[in-house]
Formats: structure tokens, C-alpha cells, sequence
């Protein structure tokens, strides 16, 4: 039997085992998908009847909207700080947890919390902790001479995204450090005392033999938050939704906005197409370039 019958009829013989999870992919990402990207090919009125083909037009609509150019810069700084700073903290804070210190468990609890919590709750907490009148963190700054009154942190474009991006990786933290720090646990222990009986340092060990174990795990960490980042409504829409214009907008919250405010379905679906094919090019590039399924050796 040749090779490719070979794995057709293992393929086959793994069909009913495998069958049920393609028919859950095809219902839950797959035909969503095919759905979004035919809605956006429609002419929809704002209330969602189909008034039938539109070809390219809303695609042509939505790459006529001024801001999009900054919208999208705004997209690629919040998904690059975002992941970045979280992928940094998120490494120390394992390191930190791997070690046997009193109360351990304790303190591996407590970081649960910011992740177990609603993400709109949490960004709520935020909002009002820093509004100008009544926010306590703006009441301390006042208190202590930083500021002569109140500051608007979540009124003005700039530092309401900013504020975002800081909410953003305090909530994405949790994951990212316990999907790290199991990678730290499944890295064998005389590979460290290896380094350390032949001289290298702690960052030298670190960086040459625990950081490339960890690459499996912190591609997916990486790839996981890329995806959630990117998609992200409840922060944005919280701390700046009430901002007039699309100045500290996401590529999402353009999405939400073009729905919620002009009642542009089939523009917005267009936008959803795109930001669809934005994620899979990122996350390609990504793996290819990282390649974390490739062996690597101590």
C-alpha cells in the first residue's frame, strides 16, 4: 500500500473520533466567517434588511473614511504595547513564582484575581478611580502636590488610551505569567545547574537556556493575547467611547461605532472582514518567523 493511501485510510479511520470537533469548528468559527464576509458583499439597511448585492461598495465606504489611516496606527501600537509590556512583566512575574518562597500559593492566587474578575468591571473601577472630581487616584495626586486639580485622564484622546493600554496588560498579566510559568516548570532542572557548574551567570542562563525552552510557551501565550488584544471592545469602549470622533479608536471599537452610531451595518462588516484578515497575516507572520513547534535544543 502506498504511502498516501496509507494516511487516506488512517485519515478515514480517524474521521469519527475527529468528525465532531470539525463539525464544532465549521459551526463556530467557519460559518461565522463565510456569514460575515458575505454580509459585507450586501446592501443593509440600518435596521438590517438586505436590500440586496453591493459588491465592493461598502469596502469602498469604509476605506473612504478619513481617521481609518490613524485608526489603524492606533490598532498596531495598542496590540504591539499591549503584548509587549504583558509578555515582559508577565516573564519576571514566573520567574518570581517559580521560586519556593513562604506564602507562595497565596500570591499565585491573588494574580488569578485580575483575570478571574469581569473586564468590565475592573476597567470600570479604573474609569472612576481616575475621573477629575471624585477619583481617588486623582484625589491622592491632588493630596500629595503632583497636581494643582483633578486631571482628566479618561476625557482627552491621548491619555485615555493610554490608560487602556495600562488596564489592558494589568487584566492579560495573569494568563500570560501562569502560561509562562508552566513552561518554566516543565524545563528540567539540571539544565540550570548545568549553566551554573560551568560558570554562566543568572542572566547568561537565563537568557541561553531557560528563554529558548519557554519559546512553545511564550508563542502561545504571545499568540493568545494577540488575538484577544486585538479584539478587545470592553476597555476601549469604557474608557473611551464617551470621546467624541474616532481619535482613540481600534480597528473594534471603529467596528462598534460604525454600528452603534451610524447604523452602518454593511460598512461594519466590511471593517470586520478586514480586521479578520489583519489577525490571520499578523499571527502568520508570527509563527513563521518564530517558529515555536521547531525543536530546540539545550
Amino acid at each position: 500500500m502506498s504511502s498516501a493511501r496509507a494516511r487516506f485510510t488512517a485519515g478515514l479511520a480517524a474521521l469519527p473520533w475527529i468528525g465532531p470537533v470539525l463539525l464544532l469548528i465549521a459551526g463556530v468559527v467557519a460559518f461565522p466567517a463565510g456569514y460575515m464576509a458575505w454580509t459585507s458583499l450586501r446592501d443593509l439597511s440600518e435596521y438590517g434588511q438586505d436590500r440586496g448585492a453591493a459588491g465592493m461598495a461598502n469596502y469602498r465606504t469604509l476605506f473612504r473614511i478619513p481617521e481609518l489611516g490613524s485608526v489603524l496606527l492606533h490598532t498596531v501600537v495598542w496590540v504591539v504595547a499591549v503584548v509587549l509590556i504583558t509578555l515582559v512583566l508577565s516573564a519576571a512575574l514566573a520567574q518570581f513564582l517559580n521560586k519556593d518562597f513562604p506564602g507562595r500559593t497565596a500570591v499565585r492566587l491573588a494574580v488569578l484575581v485580575p483575570w478571574a474578575a469581569s473586564v468590565v468591571m475592573t476597567t470600570t473601577i479604573f474609569y472612576y478611580m481616575l475621573d477629575p472630581d471624585v477619583g481617588i487616584a486623582n484625589r491622592f495626586l491632588v493630596d500629595i502636590g503632583l497636581l494643582d486639580r483633578g486631571y482628566g485622564f479618561t476625557k482627552q484622546p491621548g491619555p485615555a488610551f493610554l490608560v487602556a493600554i495600562g488596564v489592558a496588560v494589568f487584566v492579560s498579566i495573569p494568563f500570560t505569567a501562569y502560561t509562562i510559568l508552566a513552561g518554566l516548570q516543565s524545563i528540567p532542572a539540571d539544565i540550570d545547574e548545568a549553566g551554573r557548574v560551568d560558570g554562566a551567570s543568572a542572566w547568561q542562563r537565563y537568557r541561553h537556556l531557560t528563554l529558548p525552552q519557554l519559546r512553545p510557551a511564550i508563542a502561545v501565550a504571545t499568540i493568545i493575547n494577540i488575538i484577544n488584544v486585538f479584539n478587545s471592545l470592553p476597555i476601549l469602549q469604557v474608557l473611551t467611547g464617551s470621546i467624541a470622533g474616532f481619535s482613540a479608536d481600534t480597528t473594534t471599537t471603529l467596528t462598534f461605532k460604525l454600528i452603534r452610531q451610524n447604523q452602518q451595518i454593511d460598512t461594519a462588516a466590511a471593517m470586520s472582514v478586514l480586521n479578520f484578515a489583519l489577525i490571520v497575516v499578523i499571527i502568520a507572520i508570527y509563527v513563521k518567523v518564530i517558529k515555536p513547534t521547531s525543536r530546540v535544543d539545550a
